[in-house]
């Protein structure tokens, strides 16, 4: 440590079916490892140690609690074992007369179990996947893109080039689905920790008394953390808990990721060239206003200080750790002039650095380097924090500058011959560096679209030359006269900052969110935020506002036909409903028609960002016509942005279920439309899909590493069609028929007047907004109760926790048993066998078919809703079974998850530990539900049903 200054074969059909499976053999290895899947040794290794973990909490629960609630807890998982037709009425017997305080501690030990019993799969999950004999993701795409080169499918130059823009970005968001606190999830890492170092064969014996004793006391611990959290995150806190994870990965993850990518690709001989960025993150926290009113201007400078504060930390200890070793001495090495004449202003523009390393460091030219490279990383930070100018040489003005220096020090090896280090250490921090930035991650801006309309017809109807007002013009005039507005360079506003005292609140919140964009922009570089993402976008109207407002903050010039435009941000418009996404190819086009926009675009290096919504419509149109109308709107916005001569850039909104759009990462990856990802993808990652991958590092590293494999091999290898025409247009057509049939099924239910009273009286749902789980509010302001303003995360959490799960599956047999019935029953085993986004689709439908259970769900009907209004439930029932009946016709099985027994296992073992959870909280929901209107919940009461909700939501994973 050093101090720093100061700062002041067969058929054409046949041979393309096979290329269609070589290319997607690339997933079971990967399909297994995210299912949970392993060998029976494997699996009789994770019971043993979750055997172990419950038997410490049982003795945690005791020492806390007594013997005599240890007791209760094993006669109620006994009963919950018992056959169906004995269990509720053995379950009523034991819990209909618990007092609160006692079924508190019930939700405690069922929820504990879960939590104990998650954190060992993850452990497992990794020794699994890590010891296994399938080769691991990148080896196995280099292998694949190594076979293209050799036959000439792929050329060498279209290979590099791509590898130059390819990208895989996940982007952390604040979504409020992860029930689970960080202090447990703090604890929990700890005990994983543990666990796999008492499963090492080369644990000394003499470690094993000591490792019983630590998870003992971990386990205690766990048991007298409190799981809820007391007060509601504000965004601040859930940018914390992302930085927590981005932290992690960057600091364990990313370096050793980023060389086995390029390492695999020189096996094949191609390279990844020195400033590519294959692997980025985003974030979201702090960025996402949608709905949100806590993310204010302030908050969104707030965290991005707090992610450069994170950053900047991280690369100045990786720094440090790395001039440890290099300590190459000038004895035995030369070194260029370059890099010491960098040496001499850097000892003149930070001299208490120099004296302080000279001395012991004078012939270590690449450790002296180092040292002021970690100094002016430490003296950028507190600029940042302090808000002083920059001070050149003394810090950082850009990313550029730190890897300037860098790229000194590896050319220095280089040009000595040395190249094992050079392509060592060295390496890896520039491509850390280059992959995280000084913040870890490029901050979103989203906002609805009703907002900038708002705002801009204040502003125009101020200025008074449009002849009537803005509100009232429909959307053809809207978007003629701002096309129009678009091009000129007159200010509605006038100078930045002036002439606001007049406005509206709310006009004056939106400019000042543009502002704080600037003010970002300016302070920390041009990568903290790219994207402005406009939500519920209906029109090309809806982004051409945005970007008068960004003209209105100095973010953008427009330019003319002669002179080029500036843009700092892109837009994005978001995509939500099925119909949007039908329009989608219609809405690309007449942004980038318009001569204006389409210097925008230029002026971004002609990438054009597309959000797609899987939550919303899902919700509003099913899960079958929600995942086809997405794969086909991939399919418009493709061909349209390749003849504008325009990079797409896709950002897949999924959540963590599969009514939300998620399941397998890399398998989504893989599902897209050929040609589709020529560069760069970005997809969410959500709730506690972020715990469940990345709370163990090297867990985080295999997901990481499945996923970037993916994106490699679909942009170098997918990007033309493996099938001929007419297959692809059968397969189309039948896809429309399930799709449509599903459609409308699922809007018969959704749109029956009966079906919100039932959901909210049938779930939790009313009660999910007092755990404090997430920043904004579970339902729209405004709205009259109905399913609209119903936000799509407490729609699929709510049906979740009471086993329904409806939004994912519901609707997907009606569809099939349509395609059968015009004859297609084939054709639909074809498309199992031979298309990977129907068979993705059909895995996670048939996944999420296993997490239903409607015997239990019928325990909450019975007891929650009136008799008189359960006719829904056996309308949901008649679907699930046709549900199963034809997606096993189509899989070809005699029973769900037959291809996956491991898996079967797994999931019949939870539910012997959900269906007290779930009993518990049907009984609580009723107690509850009884208290006088006026009157609070007691809080023991409400304590206990929200820690129902905390462990089932454990005990299912991805629930939101």
């Amino acid at each position: 440590m050093t101090p720093y200054d100061a700062p002041t074969g067969g058929s054409a059909r046949d041979r393309a079916t096979e290329q269609m499976l070589a290319a997607d053999r690339r997933a079971p290895d990967v399909a297994q490892f995210a299912a949970g899947v392993s060998s029976d040794e494997h699996h009789r290794l994770l019971r043993a140690s979750v055997r172990q973990l419950g038997t410490l909490l049982g003795e945690a629960l005791t020492r806390h609690e007594g013997a005599a609630l240890l007791d209760l807890v094993e006669r109620v998982r006994a009963a919950a074992r018992a056959e169906p037709s004995e269990r509720d009425g053995a379950l009523d017997a034991l819990l209909g007369d618990v007092d609160d305080a006692t079924a508190v501690v019930l939700a405690r030990a069922f929820t504990g179990y879960f939590q104990l019993a998650n954190v060992t799969e993850q452990v497992h999950r990794y020794q699994e996947v890590s010891t296994a004999t399938a080769e691991a993701p990148l080896a196995a795409a280099a292998r694949r893109i190594g076979a293209a080169l050799e036959d000439g499918s792929l050329d060498r130059a279209t290979a590099t080039e791509v590898l130059g823009r390819v990208e895989y970005r996940p982007v952390f968001t604040a979504h409020p689905t992860e029930a689970t606190r960080r202090s447990v999830l703090d604890l929990l890492r700890r005990i994983a920790d543990v666990v796999a170092a008492s499963e090492d064969p080369r644990r000394p014996a003499s470690r094993a008394v000591r490792d019983e004793r630590r998870l003992s006391e971990l386990v205690d611990l766990l048991w007298q953390t409190d799981e809820l959290r007391v007060a509601r995150p504000e965004p601040a806190d859930e940018a914390r808990t992302a930085l927590y994870y981005l932290t992690s990965i960057a600091t364990e993850v990313v370096p050793e990721l980023l060389e086995e990518l390029a390492t695999r690709l020189a096996d094949v001989g191609l390279e990844l060239p020195l400033d590519a960025r294959p692997l980025r993150f985003g974030a979201w926290a702090g960025g996402d206003r949608d709905g949100n009113p806590h993310v204010t201007p302030a908050v969104t400078l707030e965290v991005l200080g707090l992610q450069h504060q994170a950053g900047l930390r991280v690369l100045a200890e990786q720094v440090e750790d790395l001039l440890v070793e290099l300590g190459s001495s000038t004895r035995v090495v030369e070194v260029t002039d370059a890099l010491r004449e960098s040496l001499e202003q850097d000892a003149e523009a930070l001299p208490i650095t120099y004296q302080a390393v000279r001395r012991l460091n004078a012939e270590e030219p690449y450790r002296l380097k180092l040292s002021f490279v970690r100094v002016r990383l430490l003296r950028t930070r507190d600029r940042l924090t302090a808000g002083t100018p920059h001070e050149p040489g003394r810090d950082y003005r850009d990313l550029g500058e730190l890897l300037d220096d860098l790229a000194l020090v590896r050319d220095s090896m280089l040009a000595g011959g040395d190249t094992l280090t050079a392509d060592g250490g060295i390496l890896r921090l520039v491509r850390t560096a280059t992959g995280v930035g000084f913040g870890l991650a490029t901050l979103d801006v989203r906002e609805h679209s009703e907002k900038h309309h708002l705002a801009l017809g204040e502003l125009v109807d101020r200025v008074g030359d449009l002849g009537a007002p803005y509100g009232g013009l429909d959307r053809p005039a809207r978007t003629a006269f701002l096309s129009g507005e678009m091009a000129g360079r007159r200010p509605l506003v006038g100078a930045v900052g002036a002439a606001r005292h007049d406005l509206t609140p709310d006009t004056t919140k939106v400019l000042d969110l543009f502002d704080a964009i600037r003010t970002a922009l300016d302070t920390y570089g041009s990568d903290v935020v790219e994207t402005y993402i406009v939500s519920m976008t209906h029109g090309v109207d809806d982004l051409f506002a945005v970007v008068v407002l960004a003209r209105e903050a100095g973010l953008v010039d427009p330019g003319t036909d002669d002179t080029p435009a500036t843009a700092r941000i892109g837009f994005a418009p978001l995509f939500e409903t099925v119909a949007e996404l039908e329009a989608a190819g219609d809405l690309l086009e007449g942004l980038l028609s318009d001569p204006t926009y389409r210097r925008v675009v230029a002026a971004r290096g002609d990438v054009q960002e597309i959000m797609l919504g899987y939550s919303d419509s899902s919700k509003d149109a099913g899960i079958a016509a929600s995942q086809w109308q997405i794969h086909r709107a991939q399919r418009a916005l493709r061909d349209l942005a390749a003849s504008y001569g325009v990079t797409l850039r896709l950002f897949h909104g999924r959540g963590g279920s599969v009514g939300r759009g998620g399941g397998p990462t890399a398998e989504a990856i893989l599902s897209q439309p050929y040609g589709s990802l020529t560069g760069p993808i970005k997809i969410t990652e959500q709730g506690e899909v972020i715990s469940d991958k990345y709370t163990l590092p090297q867990l985080g590293r295999w997901n990481l590493e499945g996923a970037l494999a993916a994106v490699v091999e679909a942009a170098l290898l997918h990007r033309t069609s493996l099938l001929p025409r007419e297959v692809l247009d059968e397969w189309n057509a039948t896809m429309d028929l399930v799709a449509a049939h599903g459609q409308q099924t699922y809007r018969a239910l959704v749109r029956d007047p009966g079906l919100v009273p039932f959901f909210v009286r049938a779930t939790p749902v009313d009660e999910l907004g007092n755990l404090n789980i997430g920043s904004r509010p579970s339902k729209r302001p405004g709205g009259a109760g109905g399913l609209d303003d119903l936000r799509a995360i407490p729609w699929v959490f709510g049906w979740t926790q009471n086993r329904m799960i409806l939004p994912g599956w519901y609707g997907v047999g009606s569809g099939l048993a349509a395609a059968r019935a015009d004859g297609r029953e084939e054709v639909l085993r074809e498309m199992y066998g031979s298309w990977a986004f129907f068979r993705t689709f059909l895995s996670n439908v048939q996944m999420t078919l296993a997490k239903t259970d409607l015997d239990i769900a019928a325990r909450y009907v019975r007891t929650l809703v009136p008799e008189g209004e359960r006719g829904l439930f056996d309308t949901i029932r008649a679907e699930h079974e046709r549900t199963v009946q034809e997606v096993l016709a189509v899989t070809g099985q005699s029973a769900l998850l037959e291809s996956a027994p491991v898996l079967a296992a797994t999931l019949e073992l939870r539910d012997s530990y959900l269906a007290p959870l779930h009993a518990l909280q049907a009984t609580l929901l009723a107690r509850s539900r009884q208290v006088p209107e006026g009157q609070d919940v007691p809080a023991d009461l409400q304590r206990a049903l929200l820690l129902t909700v905390n462990g089932i939501a454990a005990g299912l994973r991805n629930t939101g």
